[in-house]
C-alpha cells in the first residue's frame, strides 16, 4: 500500500520535473531517462514514454521529430498551457513545503 501512494507523489514530481526541462530546452526520452536517475528515480521507458505521450497529449507538450544519426528522436517542448501548470505547481509545491517547514 505504502509503495502505491509513493509511488503515484512520485510520479505527480515526474510530470513537473519533465516541465521543467522541458521548458529549458526540448528534451528527450533517453535523456529525460538520465537525468531522472540523477534525481534518484529509477523508471523505465515503460512508464516515461507513455506519460510523455500522455503530457503531449494533454497539450503540456508538443513534440518534434529530429533525424538524428539515421534515426528518429522525438524532441518535447513546453506548451503555453505546460508553463500555466508548471508555474500552478510550483507555487503549490511552494506554498505546502512552506507550511512544513514553519
Amino acid at each position: 500500500m505504502e509503495d502505491k501512494v509513493l509511488r503515484k507523489l512520485f510520479l505527480g514530481f515526474i510530470h513537473i520535473h519533465i516541465l521543467h526541462h522541458a521548458k529549458e530546452m526540448p528534451i528527450f526520452g533517453a535523456w529525460m531517462l538520465e537525468e531522472l536517475r540523477e534525481h534518484g528515480y529509477s523508471i523505465g521507458p515503460g512508464t516515461l514514454y507513455p506519460i510523455l505521450h500522455s503530457m503531449e497529449s494533454d497539450g503540456l507538450l508538443t513534440r518534434e521529430d529530429r533525424n538524428v544519426e539515421g534515426k528518429i528522436r522525438k524532441y518535447y517542448s513546453i506548451t503555453g498551457k505546460g508553463e500555466h501548470i508548471l508555474i500552478e505547481a510550483q507555487k503549490k509545491a511552494y506554498e505546502l513545503f512552506k507550511e512544513i517547514k514553519d
